[in-house]
This record gives C-alpha cells, structure tokens and sequence, in this order.
C-alpha cells in the first residue's frame, strides 16, 4: 500500500514461558524499517504514525477473513487488478 502496512503475524516464544509482545514485535519493525526506508526512498520525514490498530485472531475462520482483506487491499486501492499481481504482497508458509 503508498501510505500504510497490513501484517498477520503469530508472535513466537521469547522464553519458556513468554511471547514477544505485539507491541515490541511492532516497535522493531518500525524502527529498523524508519532507518531503511529514508535511505532508499531519499525520504526525509516521520515514517510511521504513533498508533497502530491490531486484533487478535481467535480462530481459523478469523484469520481467513483478515487474511483475504489483506489479500484484497491493493486490488481495492487500484494498485493491482490481482493480489497475486501485487509485488508487495508477501506470504511466509509454515
């Protein structure tokens, strides 16, 4: 998308007992992505908003639905006539 990002993560164990918080999973895409992105885009400026919208996924039905909104985000902002068209779209499997 030009001005915002979809992601669909399962965060992964930090310890024994522990997951990686959402809220350091975003901070470290945001700041390593925030120094990255200026030097290939000759950008100079805020990168990324404070705020962040997030969901918890709670079933296989869920994860469907976000999953295809995602899918379908570019068709519908005119940047691909197929979310497979879309070079962005990325989908790691397990």
């Amino acid at each position: 998308m030009t001005n915002h990002v979809h992601l669909l993560i399962q965060p992964l164990l930090k310890s024994e007992n522990e997951f990686w918080s959402l809220s350091s999973i975003t901070k470290s895409i945001k700041g390593c992505s925030a120094k990255q992105i200026p030097k290939v885009m000759k950008y100079i400026g805020i990168v990324w908003q404070d705020e962040r919208y997030d969901r918890i996924v709670r079933n296989d039905q869920e994860f469907q639905q976000y999953w295809e909104y995602i899918r379908q985000n570019p068709v519908k902002a005119g940047l691909s006539s197929s979310p497979e068209d879309y070079p962005f779209l990325w989908r790691a499997t397990p």
